[in-house]
């Protein structure tokens, strides 16, 4: 999918975006013109936004009417630009979206305290928004990414990484504020507890294939098209599931070169090892079990009356699956 075709995917999401940019523009300022400029270098990065779409789209598949769709929308932009500052520092990234990182350009230092800014800010941000169950799930998906961001880097250069473990990295890490955004969509609604689960789930379980299509891209995708190198989670020696399959189901020599690529520097081998994921069914496999979770993401749908909204998020978890970028 071309980035004009998800532009008309989410047709319906663009007048609130207008505003939802607007939005992040304001409240990046801050008295230090450092913050400003290097939180603006990444929040005008190139993004696809599907965060806060989320968080508009799930909202207005309920019948909202508001404007306070907005402001959660942009809140869980910085909480997702605050996460990208830090990850890039731990991972030492030096690409995303086409361009060079935060840290690359500013510094580790940097990174991190205006990653911290923009965390602060979202949380100023959850106060003015006056919802306390937003704020109680808004602050736990944090917490929770957080907590998958410290079990992948436990689990940095570990050969014996299991499936489980990845899709619990993956979930945390990734689905997570997917799955905050669009129950809070829910939540500002004033939607009962079985509608907030409803999209909750679609959040979940869209997050789980996007972050599965972002491994299999890792080493087939385009890295023009990505906007990263190909094989930084290998080189990270961040085990994701294509990774992890691979060496479980792979010949004794295929899984000796995999075990070796992720205790060092795998992407020297970067060829081989794409190959051996590919002869073991590993994409096949991880393909599959994320076109799985779209399947249940499109079902959650199911109880939501028929909307534009309500077509766009069916159409976001086709992308889901479908995107090369």
């Amino acid at each position: 999918m071309t980035t004009t075709s998800l532009a008309h995917l989410l047709a319906p999401a663009a007048a609130d975006m207008a505003s939802v940019n607007s939005l992040i523009e304001q409240r990046l300022h801050s008295a230090v013109p450092t913050v400003d400029q290097m939180s603006g270098y990444i929040i005008h990065g190139g993004g696809k936004r599907l965060r806060p779409v989320m968080a508009v789209l799930a909202a207005r598949a309920c019948g909202y009417r508001g404007s306070q769709h907005c402001l959660l929308a942009a809140i869980v932009e910085f909480i997702h630009t605050a996460t990208l500052l830090h990850d890039d520092v731990v991972d030492e990234s030096s690409l995303r979206r086409g361009q060079a990182t935060a840290n690359s350009r500013f510094g580790n230092g940097l990174s991190v305290l205006v990653g911290d800014f923009l965390y602060s800010r979202s949380f100023q941000m959850m106060v003015e928004l006056g919802s306390p169950a937003v704020m109680d799930v808004l602050a736990t998906a944090t917490n929770q990414i957080s907590e998958g961001e410290v079990l992948q880097y436990l689990n940095r250069r570990n050969p014996l990484a299991t499936p489980e473990q990845c899709l619990a990295i993956a979930r945390s890490k990734t689905a997570t504020l997917f799955e905050a955004a669009a129950r809070c969509g829910a939540l500002i609604s004033g939607q009962e507890p079985t509608v907030q689960d409803a999209l909750a789930d679609y959040g979940l379980h869209f997050g789980l294939a996007y972050q599965l299509v972002d491994d299999l891209l890792d080493y087939r995708g385009d890295a023009a098209r990505i906007g990263k190198n190909l094989g930084d989670d290998l080189a990270d020696g961040s085990p994701t599931l294509p990774l992890v399959y691979a060496m479980q189901q792979g010949t004794p020599a295929q899984a000796d070169l995999l075990r070796a690529a992720i205790s060092g520097d795998g992407v020297s081998d970067l060829g081989a090892v794409a190959a051996a994921i590919e002869s073991t069914g590993a994409i096949a496999y991880t393909a599959a079990l994320a076109q799985t979770y779209v399947d249940r993401a499109q079902a959650a749908l199911a109880g939501l009356p028929d909307s534009p909204a309500r077509e766009a998020l069916l159409g976001l978890a086709r992308f889901a699956v479908s995107r090369d970028f």
